[in-house]
C-alpha cells in the first residue's frame, strides 16, 4: 500500500482528492465548499468518513472513483475541494 510518506513534498496529513494516485483507497476527511456542493456530493453518497478508490486520475480531466459498487466521475475542480487521507 502506498502512503503519503512515499511522496516527497506532500504533508503526511490530508491532501486534495485530485492528488491521489490511481488505485489508492482514500477516506474523505473534509469537504471545502458551500451548502450546494455538500448536498450534491451527499446525493451520490460522498460524505466525510466515506471510503473510496481512485480508479482513474489523468490529472488533466475527470477523476473516476469507485464507491460502494458504483463508478463516479468528478471534475477536477470538485476533486480539488475534497480533502482525503490514504487508507
Amino acid at each position: 500500500m502506498t502512503s503519503t510518506r512515499d511522496r516527497p513534498g506532500i504533508d503526511a496529513g490530508a491532501l486534495p482528492l485530485r492528488l491521489a494516485r490511481e488505485g489508492e483507497w482514500v477516506r474523505i476527511v473534509a469537504i471545502c465548499g458551500g451548502r450546494g456542493f455538500h448536498e450534491r456530493l451527499a446525493g451520490v453518497g460522498l460524505r466525510v468518513g466515506e471510503k473510496m478508490q481512485v480508479l482513474c486520475n489523468p490529472m488533466d480531466g475527470k477523476l473516476l472513483i469507485g464507491h460502494e459498487g458504483a463508478r463516479l466521475y468528478l471534475g477536477g475542480g470538485m476533486a480539488h475541494k475534497i480533502q482525503v487521507v490514504v487508507v
